[in-house]
Order: structure tokens, then C-alpha cells, then sequence
């Protein structure tokens, strides 16, 4: 478990801060530097920055009720969705950094797009207007929660080993996201999971990224995943254009290249296109589809929102070594705010709900502790807008390298639970494995909950369920028996 920031009795106080940049990030108090706040926002951009490319292929290619793409024409553009992808980002990470001065990056959430497009906008009569339109609601909705208090409250009613439990369970979670987006793990023939082909260039960029990334960090390299994501990426590239790999196409063919893009130069400056920005209907979904069914695709936008970021900023401040003796890291409430707008902004900007990412563990885990990183990080998204050849030469195999490793560091917090307790480890392993094997925080979440209620109800120790949990739990039930609800209303 992650100690308190606070300074021990048996510790001498940090340093004062040497100037205005200092001062606003509070950078020394917090025991970081300049230097290390802008590597670690370097390497949050570079485990994030894959989004850019990816939220285009999941909204970009989905026709909605009305046979039309986002943008309203009758093809994909992805460079439009890319741009305001960057640039929604940018702005949001930003906001972060300045607001709440936590080191934690926005984009648009994987999960939540596929959410948007494949249950919201492809409904018949519901355009990607109203699909967005829903995204604003549910943003504006779960801001509300956080300045009424209720997001915040229900967060630090959580036992202290149940949020060490989420961190543990996220650092899984993005470990198998690295191993997965790299392909060295992939679903096996008669088993779910699989290693992958290990016989390709791209597999070796990942295994070389990984294998430097430890051994600069083991001997103590400043910079360690940096440096690794940067030599990984210059051998992707000098792989790429001396055998021309190319990428896994989506028709399966050509399946030993890239698994996402290939690491080719195609210049330096794109001028973006930024026509999506306001392309949305607050109120349209209400009149091409039921009131019922609005209130339930927003409430599952919501819940899975509300309680992924409560796990995400956990697992970060954790890594950081933010977190206060409650697992609660410092500006909480200022840190639900800022991703509540990012949720509403990323509807307003077309590009589904934006949402802090687990990724941003790779920058705390270079060092990142202040919102400097952040604003690092949000810079980087805005020049990806105009550079977008650029970051297209960082590919999956890369940057997955910085996940896998940040995956163990978080794995470390573990210890932090009692095991042998098992009114708490019970929960707190069914919030671990489950988030890593629905791919999914809030599953996790959500199962680790009820097994918590549950358990206590059992042993009848009801006065020891705080009321808030009760509410939360109720809400995963709702959320968990959507499908059902949805089959018997018929929608």
C-alpha cells in the first residue's frame, strides 16, 4: 500500500521550491523535479497517444441508424475524428494538470466508444448527433454528482484494501493491455489466451523495448521507459523500412506486421481539420428512440465512468505515491471535476466520452508526481493535431513495453492486503482478477462490491456496510443486469 506524501517524524522536510513553475506544480514538496515531470509526461503521451489512431477505427467505421458516418458523410473520415480526437485530449489533460495538479491524462475511453457506437448510434433513427448529444447528458449528469459530493463520498467510503485491491487490479489490467496490443499474448485455438507468434520483427521490438526497460530500471537509468519507448520505436522504424513489415490488416491478412500501424514517415506537419467540434443533439435521442432506453444507455455510460475514473486516479496516485492513509489522492473532488467535463467535452467535440486513462501509471511510474506532467502530456496531444506523422511512428509494439512494466510496479501494492482476512481479501481478489479478465475497471469494481456486501451481510455485520455502499451496490445490480432488463422491456 502507497504511503501518505505527508512527512514522517523520522523525515526532514523537502526542500523550498526555487521558482514560480515550482511553486504552482508544488514539484520539490512533492519530491519530484522539472526534468522528471516532463519525461513522465512524455511517456503518458506515448502509452496514450496510440488513441489518436485507434478511437477513428472504432467510431469512424460505424454507420449510424441513419446509414451515415460521423460527419455526416457517406464514407469514414479519420482524419477529422483523429484531429478532434488530439485535440479534445489535449485540452482536457491540460485542464488537469492546471486544475487539479494530479498527473493523470484524458482521451477518449476504450470501452466507452465501442459503448457509442455499436449500442447508441447504429440504433435505428439515431444519428451520431444524438448519440454525442447522450454522451454531453451523462458528462453533465456525473458532474453534478461531483458538486453535490455524492462522486466523492461514495469514493472515500471504500475500504482502504478494497481501493489498494482497484490499483492492484488495474495494474493487471493494463499489463494484459500491453501484452495484448503488442500481440505476444493473443486468443489461443481452444484456449482464451494464447502466446502469440513469436517469430516476428514486431514481437521483437516489443520483447527488446521490454527487456531494456528493466534493465535500465534496475540499474536505476533516469528515464528508463522513455529512453526504452524511444529505442524501441527507432527499431520499429528502421525494421519497417528496411524488410517493409506494414500492418496486420483488418481483413487478417498480412498477420506478422504491426498491430496497429506501421512505424512509416509520411512528413511532418498535417494541417487538422477540426469540423466535428459541436457536431452534436443534447435532445435529439429522445425523439427517434424510447425515454426508457435513453435513461438506460445513459446510466450505463455513467456508472461505468463514475467508478472507472475513481479506479484509475487511485492506481495513479498510488504509483506516485499521492495517496493520503485512505487511498485517497490529494484534489479528488478538483480531479472528478475536470474528467466530468472531459466526459461532456468529448461528446461536444465528437469524439465520444473522454475519460483519465489508465495509461497515465506509465508517467507516474517514470517519476511524474504533479500536474507539470499533465501539461506535458496535453502539449504533446495538441502538436499530435498538427504532427501527426510523427506519432504515427510510435507503434503498439513500442510503447506496450512501459505497460507491462508499470503493470508490476503496481502489482507490488499487494502486500497492502490482508490475506488471511477474509471478509476483505475475498472481495479484494475478485476485484483483481476480474478486471484484467472482462477487460473492464468498473466489472471489477462492481464485483468486488457486492462480494464486500455480501460477505458482511453473511457474517451479520450490517452496521459495518457504510450507506453509501449500499447505493453503489445497488447501482452495479442495475448495471450488471442490463442486458436482462433491456430484454424484458423489449428494447
Amino acid at each position: 500500500m502507497s504511503t501518505p506524501t505527508s512527512v514522517h517524524e523520522d523525515e526532514q522536510a523537502p526542500p523550498p521550491a526555487t521558482g514560480a513553475i515550482d511553486r504552482f506544480f508544488k514539484i520539490t514538496e512533492r519530491g519530484s523535479t522539472i526534468g522528471t515531470e516532463i519525461r513522465g509526461g512524455l511517456v503518458t503521451f506515448f502509452a496514450m497517444a496510440y488513441i489518436i489512431v485507434l478511437n477513428p477505427l472504432i467510431i469512424g467505421t460505424v454507420q449510424d441508424g441513419t446509414g451515415q458516418f460521423l460527419g455526416g458523410g457517406a464514407a469514414p473520415d479519420f482524419g477529422k475524428i483523429a484531429a478532434a480526437t488530439a485535440l479534445v485530449a489535449g485540452v482536457m489533460t491540460i485542464a488537469m494538470g492546471l486544475f487539479a495538479n494530479f498527473p493523470l491524462g484524458l482521451a477518449a475511453g476504450l470501452g466507452l466508444n465501442a459503448v457509442v457506437a455499436y449500442s447508441i448510434a447504429s440504433l435505428p433513427g439515431v444519428t451520431w448527433a444524438d448519440a454525442m448529444g447522450l454522451v454531453v447528458i451523462e458528462g453533465l449528469i456525473i458532474l453534478v454528482l461531483v458538486l453535490t459530493g455524492f462522486r466523492e463520498a461514495v469514493f472515500r467510503a471504500v475500504p482502504v484494501e478494497l481501493k489498494t485491491a482497484i490499483s492492484v487490479g488495474i495494474g493487471l489490467f493494463i499489463a494484459l493491455i500491453g501484452l495484448v496490443n503488442a500481440g505476444f499474448v493473443t486468443a489461443g485455438s481452444g484456449t482464451l489466451l494464447a502466446l502469440g507468434n513469436l517469430g516476428t520483427w514486431p514481437i521483437l521490438v516489443f520483447v527488446v523495448g521490454l527487456v531494456l526497460t528493466i534493465v535500465l530500471w534496475v540499474r536505476k537509468v533516469k528515464g528508463a521507459l522513455l529512453v526504452a519507448i524511444l529505442t524501441a520505436t527507432a527499431l520499429a522504424v528502421v525494421l519497417e523500412n528496411t524488410l517493409h513489415i506494414g500492418a496486420k490488416a483488418p481483413d487478417g491478412s498480412n498477420p506478422d506486421g504491426f498491430n496497429l500501424n506501421a512505424p512509416t514517415f509520411d512528413g511532418v506537419v498535417q494541417v487538422p481539420d477540426f469540423g466535428l467540434l459541436g457536431q452534436f443533439s443534447l435532445l435529439g435521442s429522445f425523439q427517434n428512440i424510447a425515454t426508457v432506453t435513453v435513461i438506460l444507455l445513459v446510466f450505463s455510460l455513467l456508472l461505468a465512468d463514475f467508478f472507472d475514473t475513481m479506479g484509475t486516479m487511485v492506481a495513479v496516485g498510488a504509483e506516485a505515491r499521492l495517496n493520503d492513509a485512505e487511498g485517497i489522492p490529494p484534489r479528488s473532488r478538483a480531479i472528478l471535476v475536470v474528467d466530468s467535463i472531459a466526459a461532456a467535452a468529448g461528446g461536444a467535440g465528437s469524439v465520444s466520452s473522454n475519460t483519465s486513462f489508465v495509461e497515465s501509471t506509465t508517467g507516474a511510474g517514470e517519476g511524474a508526481r504533479t500536474g507539470l506532467a499533465s501539461v506535458v502530456t496535453g502539449v504533446a496531444f495538441l502538436l499530435a493535431t498538427f504532427l501527426s506523422p510523427l506519432v504515427a511512428l510510435v507503434p503498439y509494439e513500442a510503447a506496450a513495453p512501459a505497460l507491462v512494466f508499470v503493470g508490476f510496479l503496481m502489482m507490488t501494492q499487494i502486500a497492502g492486503i490482508s490475506w488471511k482476512n477474509v471478509e476483505i481479501a475475498i472481495p479484494a481478489f475478485l476485484t483483481i482478477i476480474i478486471m484484467p479478465f472482462t477487460y473492464s475497471i468498473a466489472d471489477g469494481i462492481g464485483a468486488g462490491f457486492l462480494a464486500f456486501v455480501v460477505i458482511k451481510l453473511a457474517l451479520g455485520k450490517v452496521r459495518a456496510i457504510h450507506p453509501l455502499m449500499w447505493v453503489a451496490s445497488a447501482m452495479f445490480v442495475v448495471y450488471f443486469l442490463l442486458g436482462p432488463i433491456r430484454e424484458v422491456l423489449g428494447l
